[in-house]
C-alpha cells in the first residue's frame, strides 16, 4: 500500500497506473499531513503549467496571425488551445496564462529582447511567489486582479511602493487563507490604496447585478442571480435570520425564541429548502402589500386550475383522490390535495360557462376585456396561443377586431397573445379565427398561400377538462 508521500513522488510517471492510497487506515495526522503535501505538489505543478501556458500564449500572440501556435492547431486563442489540451475550462486556461505572464521572462527565447518594458515590482512579487510554489495560480489571480483595480497608469513611486507592500503582505498571508478570505483581505487593501475609486467599483458591481428565471425540462424552475453588495446586504441577513440556527447562528439569544429554534432544528426540510420557502413567502407577502408602483395595476396572483370533476372524485382508502390540478403558467401537474390546500387557504373563484360555452360576455358595451375575462382566458389558453409566454406576459386580443370587424368583447372572441405576437398579428394582417372552441391562425406561407394553423391551448387543466367531457 503506497503512502501519500510515496505516491506523490511517482505521480509524474505516466507510464504506470495510478494506485490510490487506502486512506481509511491512515491516522488523522497522516490525513492532515497528506492533504497539506498534496497542496504543495499542486502548487508546484501549477507553476510549471503557468510557465508552459505563458509560452503557448507568447507563441500564439495576435501579431503572429495564422502563423501563431494556437491558430496552426485550429484554435482561435491560446486559452482555447490550452483548454483543449488539458480538458479544462477556458477560465482555468486564462488564469494559467495570466499567471504565466507574471513569471520571470525566459531569456533563452529566440525573440527575447532587452528592450522589453520592465514589469512593476508588485507584479514581480506575485510572479516570484507562483514560480517558487508559495501561492497557487488561483491565489495569484485574486491578488493580481484586486490590486490592478488600485493601480494607476502613472509612474507615481509612492503608489508603486504601496502596491508592492500590499502584494508582499498578501503573498505572505495567502498560504494561511482560503481563497474567499484572501479575496476579502485583498479587497480591503485595494480600497485603502484607492479610496477615490470605491464609488466607481461599487457602480461596476451594481451593473453586474442580475436575476434570471428559466424553466427546466424536468418541470423545475431555476433561479440564477448575482447580488451587488447593497442588494446582498438586504437579502442575505433576512435569509440567514430565517434559517438560523441551521447556519450556525445564535440559538437561544431570546428566551421566547427557544421553541422556534428547536422547531427549526427538527424541521425535515434541508437548509436550502428552508431558504427557498422563506424567499417565496416574502415575495408572496410583498405582492399583497404593493401599492402598484412595483407591480403595476395587474397585481399577479397564484391561481390553481382544477376541474369540478376532479375535485368531486371520491377518496381512496388512504384519504387521497386521484386527479390533476395545475398552477396557472406552469406545465407540471400537482395533486388534488395541493389544489384543496390552496382553495382552503385562499378561497376559490369559480369560472362558469353557460350551455354554449360562453362566459362573462360584455358585448360591445365595453372596449377592453375585464380582469375577470382575462382570468377566464388565462385558464383556457394557458398563456400566449402563438408562443410559450405565460399568462402574465400576455394581452387580450379581439379575434374579430373591434374597429375593423365590429368585434365584441366576449370571451369567445378574445385570446391571449404576448406583445410580440400581438403586434405580429396586427402588423402582418394575420387573423385568428374560431371554429367551435378551437382557434386557428390564418396567415400566408412562403409562397403567399393562406394557411390555417391550429392554435391549441397551453393550459393542461383546459385539456383535461375537454378530455373529461
Amino acid at each position: 500500500m503506497p503512502s501519500i508521500p510515496a505516491l506523490l513522488a511517482t505521480i509524474g510517471d505516466t507510464t504506470t497506473a495510478v494506485v490510490l492510497p487506502v486512506v481509511g487506515v491512515l491516522s488523522d495526522q497522516e490525513l492532515v499531513d497528506g492533504q497539506r503535501l498534496i497542496a504543495q505538489v499542486r502548487r508546484r505543478l501549477d507553476a510549471v503549467a503557468a510557465a508552459v501556458a505563458g509560452e503557448i500564449a507568447h507563441r500564439s500572440r495576435r501579431e503572429l496571425g495564422h502563423d501563431g501556435l494556437a491558430a496552426r492547431r485550429g484554435q482561435r486563442s491560446a486559452e482555447g488551445l490550452i483548454s483543449q489540451l488539458t480538458g479544462g475550462s477556458t477560465g482555468e486556461a486564462r488564469r494559467l496564462v495570466k499567471a504565466g505572464e507574471l513569471l520571470p521572462v525566459d531569456v533563452s527565447r529566440p525573440d527575447a529582447s532587452s528592450d522589453a518594458a520592465p514589469v512593476a515590482r508588485w507584479l514581480q512579487l506575485i510572479g516570484d511567489a507562483v514560480a517558487s510554489a508559495v501561492i497557487s495560480v488561483d491565489a495569484a489571480e485574486v491578488i493580481r486582479t484586486r490590486l490592478t483595480q488600485a493601480a494607476s497608469d502613472s509612474d507615481d513611486m509612492a503608489r508603486l511602493d504601496a502596491l508592492a507592500n500590499a502584494a508582499e503582505t498578501l503573498v505572505q498571508a495567502a498560504p494561511l487563507l482560503t481563497l474567499e478570505q484572501l479575496a476579502t483581505r485583498a479587497g480591503r487593501l485595494r480600497d485603502e490604496l484607492d479610496l477615490a475609486g470605491i464609488a466607481a467599483r461599487e457602480e461596476q458591481l451594481r451593473d453586474k447585478r442580475s436575476l434570471r428565471v428559466s424553466k427546466q425540462l424536468d418541470g423545475m424552475t431555476r433561479i440564477t442571480g448575482l447580488l451587488d453588495p447593497e442588494s446582498a446586504a438586504v437579502v442575505v441577513p433576512i435569509l440567514d435570520a430565517a434559517t438560523s440556527p441551521r447556519r450556525g447562528g445564535p440559538r437561544f439569544v431570546n428566551p421566547e425564541q427557544v421553541q422556534r429554534a428547536e422547531d427549526l432544528m427538527r424541521d425535515q426540510r434541508t437548509t436550502e429548502q428552508l431558504t427557498l420557502d422563506t424567499l417565496v413567502e416574502l415575495v408572496r407577502i410583498g405582492s399583497r402589500v404593493d401599492d402598484g408602483r412595483l407591480l403595476g395595476d395587474r397585481t399577479p396572483a397564484v391561481r390553481i386550475l382544477v376541474t369540478k370533476h376532479d375535485l368531486e372524485l371520491a377518496h381512496d382508502a388512504d384519504g387521497h383522490r386521484e386527479g390533476a390540478a395545475f398552477f396557472e403558467g406552469q406545465d407540471p401537474a400537482v395533486s388534488i390535495q395541493t389544489a384543496e390546500r390552496f382553495i382552503c387557504a385562499g378561497g376559490a373563484i369559480p369560472i362558469l360557462f353557460d350551455g354554449d360555452g360562453k362566459a362573462l360576455n360584455l358585448g360591445r358595451e365595453q372596449r377592453l376585456f375585464t380582469r375577470k375575462q382575462r382570468l377566464v382566458m388565462a385558464a383556457r389558453d394557458g398563456g400566449c396561443l402563438m408562443c410559450d409566454r405565460p399568462p402574465s406576459w400576455t394581452e387580450a386580443h379581439h379575434i374579430n377586431h373591434w374597429d375593423q370587424h365590429h368585434g365584441r368583447t366576449d370571451i369567445d372572441d378574445g385570446v391571449l397573445l404576448c406583445t410580440f405576437c400581438h403586434l405580429k398579428v396586427h402588423n402582418s394582417g394575420w387573423r385568428i379565427t374560431r371554429q367551435g372552441s378551437d382557434y386557428f391562425l390564418v396567415h400566408p406561407d412562403d409562397d403567399g398561400i393562406r394557411r390555417r394553423t391550429p392554435l391549441p391551448s397551453k393550459s393542461p387543466a383546459h385539456d383535461r377538462l375537454r378530455a373529461a367531457c
